[in-house]
């Protein structure tokens, strides 16, 4: 009897000990990526804030004619690409994927996605809104912007880091393609970069996305 009581004690600490240990959130952090080789960074909390690669400011008009700033962003984690309508190729793998996103956090506000046209002199409003429609895309959670053509393709390799070869510089006269999808947290940090033609990483986008809810 005493030798049963004693089996049974030892196997409640056990259990309590496993139950201590269980990882938290801030264990399982997602990284950070401040540069355009996208080398992982984990960070603790003693790390100066102003470090860490942030997207900067914008300014974009999306497929409702509406304008669209940093401010729309606000304590939003976001998914960030770059398209354009007439491509005969990835950019419609990319947005079918995408819509896998939306549709998983369609109810959920604090998640958004942005998706910049890299031929905004072709890719007017009217044709903004015609793509939207056309892939079922949400204008309330789901922005498809163009504007300025050097702003965007600034703000592409600049903040998310798209379409960089080596760091070699490139221009506007460069044409931009990326099948990369960057996740932005709520203070405008790189947290993850994804394949945006395949659906495992897409599958991993969504898993992150609710892995950084719990984190923020």
């Amino acid at each position: 009897m005493n030798m049963r009581l004693i089996v049974l004690l030892i196997a409640c600490c056990v259990l309590s000990c496993n139950q201590n240990s269980t990882p938290t959130n801030s264990q399982h952090q997602l990284p950070f990526f401040n540069n355009s080789d996208f080398t992982p960074h984990w960070f603790n909390e003693n790390i100066v804030a102003d470090s860490i690669h942030t997207i900067n400011n914008f300014s974009f008009i999306n497929q409702e004619g509406k304008k669209v700033t940093q401010n729309d962003f606000n304590n939003k984690i976001y998914a960030a690409n770059f398209f354009f309508t007439s491509c005969p190729g990835i950019c419609k793998t990319l947005t079918k994927n995408l819509l896998l996103v939306q549709n998983e956090f369609i109810k959920d506000d604090d998640v958004m996605i942005l998706s910049h046209s890299v031929t905004p002199d072709i890719d007017s409003v009217k044709k903004l809104k015609l793509y939207a429609s056309d892939f079922n895309i949400n204008s309330k959670k789901w922005f498809l912007v163009t504007g300025n053509k050097d702003s965007i393709y600034s703000i592409a390799r600049k903040s998310y880091f798209a379409d960089e070869d080596l760091g070699e510089k490139k221009s506007t006269n460069d044409f931009l393609h990326t099948e990369n999808i960057v996740l932005i947290d709520k203070h405008k940090r790189i947290r993850g970069v994804y394949k945006g033609t395949s659906v495992l990483q897409i599958k991993d986008l969504i898993n992150d996305i609710k892995q950084l809810e719990k984190e923020e």
